[in-house]
């Protein structure tokens, strides 16, 4: 496959060129620019397989850059220094990223997902989700099924389960939604301020909550109904958040 990288630091390009050289052969670098302007261009010329797209790039950065692409049909991986809410929109829309300085590692296992996946499908309907999440403060979270991306406003979503390797949504005025993605995973993304996971297998929306039932960690009813257990760990931080300790 090939790659281009979009990076305003020379060194940050030379370092992921050499990580790129040495541990990745399936990957030929096929050109690299140093700003937004520069890799739009050469986006278009040399339509590559994967895009590595730095977020932090003066006068156009790697978001803005994104908007004003015509040709949107490439692998696209995120590098970045760490930015807390830039990383959340992201993840959001189902995109991968690296972490600055990369790791050998991490960047392997990405290379080794995309050339997996195959040939590369329009990011037509992820940049436009990515660009909805920056504008609207991260409401919406974006489910990846065997049928496709599944939008929702997180508002919409009452408890989320561990079931073996899967998680369980529950939703305000739509049918539960089976997943192939790790509880943790989802924790990651939704916002503390909103959700909290009261056991390792339960994740509430606190707006959701009728009542609290005491017992040696206690039980959450939910408003749709449903019960959900709090572990004897978690049973003082939830009593604090709710303010009865």
């Amino acid at each position: 496959m090939n790659a281009i990288i979009i990076d305003d630091e020379s060194k940050g390009r030379l370092a992921l060129r050499e990580k790129l050289k040495n541990y990745c052969p399936g990957i030929t670098l096929a050109g690299e620019a140093e700003d937004g302007e520069a890799g739009l261009a050469l986006i278009e010329r040399l339509q590559p397989d994967i895009v590595f797209l730095d977020i932090q790039m003066p006068r156009m950065d790697g978001f803005e850059m994104l908007q004003q692409l015509q040709r949107k049909s490439f692998h696209l991986i995120f590098t970045t220094a760490y930015d807390q809410y830039a990383i959340k929109a992201i993840r959001f829309a189902a995109f991968d990223y690296l972490l600055k300085p990369v790791d050998i590692e991490e960047l392997k296992a990405a290379v080794e997902k995309i050339i997996q996946m195959g040939q590369p499908v329009n990011n037509g309907g992820r940049l436009e989700t990515l660009a909805y999440n920056l504008q609207t403060a991260l409401n919406k979270i974006v489910i990846s099924t065997v049928e496709g991306l599944l939008f929702f406003d997180i508002s919409e979503i009452v408890h989320i389960e561990a079931q073996s390797n899967y998680t369980v949504f529950s939703f305000t005025n739509r049918p539960r939604l089976t997943v192939s993605r790790t509880l943790k995973e989802f924790e990651d993304l939704l916002p503390a301020e909103q959700f909290f996971r009261t056991h390792h297998s339960h994740i509430i929306n606190l707006q959701f909550i009728k009542r609290y039932i005491k017992g040696d960690g206690g039980q959450i009813e939910l408003k749709n109904g449903e019960l959900v257990d709090v572990s004897r760990k978690k049973k003082e931080e939830f009593l604090k958040l709710l303010g009865m300790r």
